[in-house]
């Protein structure tokens, strides 16, 4: 198919009245997409390529800065009181320049700020497997973009796993690169330290591709690594406590697999994830800093955020600058004792998340079950951000029932290598 035929299809689901289209896509670019596949169009029968984005349906999570647009981070306050951007975020030009058709701007937790994915705001967008679960957030309708194929690569943010929870609520792959290696200029913050930008797709080439080009590095051939012989450390301790009986079941299953073709497992105790959730238990360098960001906000507008949020933000107020400071000291000491823990290992591996979906209406009334919901959701992808590692979550086979992920942790900086043993792990899953 054309890259216009293949934008028509999508539309035509966006468009979908008994769909999830309008709670999914907040900005729909039909005029623009529509040129942009005809341009693409024009160029193969010429024989002329931009690269592997060239053609590809693309959206943008609704944080990202599109010229003459507010950028409204699932909030209305933002929508209100927002100004138009006057450029294109970096990410966004480049994918522009590799030939994406960029058909829509996506719904998110509002300011970026839980793993759950629900907006009061613009609505929910129903999770692709099962429309009465939670899409996972905060990149909630990226998620459901791909899995409803309203797009082939989705772009999100990861401050603490927001790109692999819907990845793996939504039954497809998520990746979260090496923080500074794609820019986050022109994406409105939530942690500063902690944010970094990364694609959901349905594979992980498509993804490959994708951040390869927001990272500004020439495409790449994504050959699959050797499974045999390949060093897996299969994380012990927290990352693998109180699994729920799907992901109980599949994260062995998965482990099985992967050993009978030869890879090399071994269980690895992980202290300084322990060590690491006492340091947070204290003082949240992710609380502190969107507390900054959004202290004056919450002043003149807190009745107008979600609730939920406004809780999570507003602890910023009760932590010290001198406390701040010492757990970011403390984090970058630990930083280099995770990467000298990993040097023996080709990947790290544990369930991206130890739970399926929570329904909606679960979450919907009591913030004592939000919050306990959001905490499971955010336990494992957190360890990767406060660790400054590369990750992907990829589906494991459903089995006919809901969605859950496998995530592969490699050390700063091996992200190529990462995508390249998930490639192969892909192929395994899927034989």
């Amino acid at each position: 198919m054309t890259s216009s035929e293949r934008l028509e299809a999508a539309l035509a689901r966006i468009d979908d009245p008994k769909g999830e289209g309008a709670r999914t896509c907040l900005t729909v670019y039909r005029e623009q997409a529509k040129a942009a596949a005809q341009a693409a169009d024009a160029r193969a029968k010429s024989g002329i390529s931009l690269g592997p984005l060239d053609g590809a349906i693309v959206t943008l999570k609704d944080l990202f800065d599109v010229k003459g647009e507010v950028t409204r981070a699932g909030s209305k306050v933002l929508a209100d009181e927002g100004k138009p951007a006057t450029a294109d975020a970096p990410i966004v030009q480049r994918l522009r320049a590799a030939g994406a058709v960029i058909v829509a701007k996506t719904n998110m937790s509002e300011f970026a700020f839980t793993g759950i994915g629900v907006n009061p705001h613009y609505g929910t967008p129903g999770n692709a497997a099962d429309v009465s679960r939670v899409p996972g957030g905060s990149s909630s309708g990226a998620g459901v973009a791909v899995g409803r194929e309203f797009c082939e690569i989705a772009i999100g943010t990861d401050t603490g796993g927001s790109v692999r929870i819907p990845a793996a609520l939504n039954g497809i792959t998520g990746f979260k690169c090496s923080r500074q290696r794609v820019p986050t200029a022109g994406a409105f913050p939530l942690s500063g330290s902690l944010d970094s930008v990364g694609p959901l797709a349905r594979t992980v080439a498509d993804c490959a591709n994708a951040d390869a080009v927001m990272a500004g590095e020439m495409p790449w051939l994504l050959d699959p690594a050797p499974l045999a012989g390949l060093r897996i450390g299969v994380a012990q301790g927290a990352p693998v406590d109180n699994l729920d009986d799907t992901v109980g079941k599949r994260f062995p299953a998965a482990l099985d697999r992967l050993e009978k073709a030869g890879a090399r497992l071994t269980h690895e105790s992980l202290p300084l994830v322990d060590d690491m959730m006492k340091l947070l238990s204290r003082t949240s360098i992710l609380v502190a800093e969107a507390y900054q960001i959004h202290r004056d906000r919450l002043a003149r507008r807190a009745a107008d955020i979600d609730p939920i949020i406004t809780g999570r933000t507003e602890k910023g107020r009760d932590i010290s600058s001198a406390d701040y400071i010492d757990t970011v000291q403390a984090r970058a000491t630990m930083i280099r004792a995770m990467d000298a823990r990993l040097v023996d290992l080709d990947v790290l591996v544990m369930p991206t998340i130890p739970i399926v979906a929570p329904r909606i209406d679960e979450v919907a009334t009591d913030p004592k079950v939000f919050m306990g919901r959001n905490a499971m959701l955010l336990r494992n992808t957190t360890i990767v951000n406060f660790f400054d590692c590369c990750a992907i979550s990829l589906p494991l086979p459903r089995e006919g029932g809901l969605p859950v992920g496998l995530m592969l942790i490699a050390r700063n900086g091996h992200d190529r290598r990462l995508l390249r043993i998930a490639a192969a792990v892909e192929r395994l899953l899927a034989s």
